[in-house]
């Protein structure tokens, strides 16, 4: 697997797909330019899935990545909890070496994005 989604993410994503009306939706998780470390996530439901992306299935869930992400996401893990103050996704990159406080900005080793200001 290229990447670990927990059963608490999965079950949040299927809670979202179905409030959404679409249980035929495709989580898409990639990685862009941009934010404070100069490289952001992204976690978003799409229905097209394209030839270079890679697929992965848990319980019944689609994950679609792409392939320019891939690399940058090898080995994540992205999870969901619950606290006090609400609920979110976490998401645990092996291959960051540098993340900015709000924590879904980063940089590794080998590609430092599109740093903007916070």
């Amino acid at each position: 697997m290229l990447i670990t989604i927990t059963d608490a993410a999965i079950e949040h994503v299927k809670h979202m797909m179905e409030e959404e009306g679409d249980n035929n939706l495709k989580l898409r998780v990639g990685v862009k330019g941009g934010g404070c470390s100069g490289l952001s996530y992204g976690m978003g439901f799409d229905k097209q899935v394209e030839d270079t992306d890679t697929i992965q299935e848990k319980n019944g869930v689609q994950v679609l990545i792409d392939e320019e992400s891939a690399p940058l996401l090898n080995g994540t893990v992205i999870d969901y909890k619950e606290n006090l103050m609400g609920g979110g996704f976490t998401i645990d990159n092996p291959n960051a070496i540098a993340s900015c406080g709000c924590g879904s900005s980063f940089k590794t080793a080998t590609n430092t994005g599109t740093p903007e200001d916070c």
